[in-house]
């Protein structure tokens, strides 16, 4: 990560412009060669911020001034993670003042890109293009009221057993499965393994091999490894897994990605068991592929929507991201709990 901090400079200057077909890697096959690895760290966000509208693009300007944000931020981040630092003023009501979060990165730990990302040469407000604001469509009524209740389990970290004061029963903390997939190093947070293959806040690597009969796809974060079958069926109904069921075709230089057979939860953020993702990956030149999806759950969004974005080449290798092996901090969250729990009710150590 180090190493693409370093090489990292600038805005991302990445045009996804077309290229002409003998121009691209093959396979002895006479397919597109999609192997090698990918980083697509972007600072263009998966949904357009509202004051963009309906415009799906930005001027030079405007792309810059993203840059030089995310650069002003990443100076503020350092300078309230230091560890000299003094200690931050606490609130009114005794908690934290705002960097005074134990858990915060520095710049460092964090690699979002150092720009928007451009396609046609055309520099864009967001990853989503349908629908044309550019952000997700409205939820289904049974979808919000899922999404309401989710969030009555979840509050920032004050110091306080606030479940208990609420009566929410069982408390969020009570068993380990109850946390979030990626707090359990399930499944990497925010869409990284897909389906959707969305960018976050760090590993955003992906190492793609292929052959006639198979793609797999590594994810840098958690250590997921999506494996597409080639020109095959789907799996019965009542076989799920975390990513899905993956089907590719190839449509003349296009491979297709057809997914289905979800779990419960899958990666992507509130969406269910009835998610169906369709993938497009199409290699532009011999150092970008650009990426489209479309994603349908009519339990939860009211109509499908669409994005797409580039994937530019790396040299960087992936490395072993040994989530669970390493997440001793698991423990404490739960064992954090139980003390908030018996201070709020007054218990010592001895009851």
């Amino acid at each position: 990560m180090l190493n693409r901090m370093l090489f990292a400079c600038g805005l991302l200057a990445v045009a996804a412009a077309p290229a002409a077909a003998a121009d691209i890697p093959r396979t002895p096959s006479g397919r597109p060669d999609l192997s090698g690895t990918y980083d697509i760290a972007t600072l263009t966000p998966l949904q357009r911020p509202e004051k963009f509208g309906d415009k799906l693009t930005l001027s030079d300007e405007e792309a810059a001034e993203i840059a030089r944000n995310e650069a002003e931020y990443m100076a503020r981040r350092n300078a309230a993670t230091d560890p000299d630092r003094k200690a931050p003023p606490k609130g009114g009501d005794g908690s934290p003042g705002a960097a005074g979060n134990v858990g915060g990165y520095n710049s460092f730990w964090i690699d979002r890109g150092s720009g928007a990302f451009r396609i046609d040469g055309k520099w864009r407000t967001s990853i989503i293009t349908d629908p044309g604001n550019g952000r997700r469509p409205e939820l289904t009524p049974a979808a919000k009221q899922r999404a309401a209740a989710r969030a009555k389990r979840s509050r920032k970290n004050m110091g306080v057993a606030w479940w208990i004061k609420e009566g929410i029963e069982p408390g969020p903390y009570d068993d380990p499965e109850l946390r979030p997939l990626a707090e359990r190093c399930l499944l990497g947070f925010g869409s990284t393994g897909g389906p959707p293959m969305l960018p976050v806040l760090y590993n955003n690597l992906k190492r793609i091999v292929q052959t006639e009969e198979h793609v797999m796809i590594l994810v840098e974060m958690v250590h997921d490894a999506r494996i597409i079958r080639m020109n095959s069926e789907h799996a019965p109904p009542d076989v799920r897994s975390w990513l899905g069921d993956s089907v590719g075709r190839w449509e003349g230089d296009t491979l297709v990605v057809d997914t289905t057979n979800f779990t419960d939860r899958p990666a992507l953020s509130g969406a269910s068991r009835n998610l169906h993702v369709v993938e497009r990956f199409k290699r532009v030149d011999e150092d970008t592929l650009l990426y489209s999806f479309t994603v349908e759950d009519p339990t939860v969004w009211t109509a499908p929507w669409s994005g797409e974005y580039v994937w530019p080449s790396t040299e960087t290798r992936v490395y072993e991201y040994a989530c669970h092996e390493a997440n001793y901090s698991f423990g404490g969250i739960l064992r954090g709990a139980r003390i908030l729990e018996a201070d709020l009710l007054g218990k010592s150590d001895d009851d």
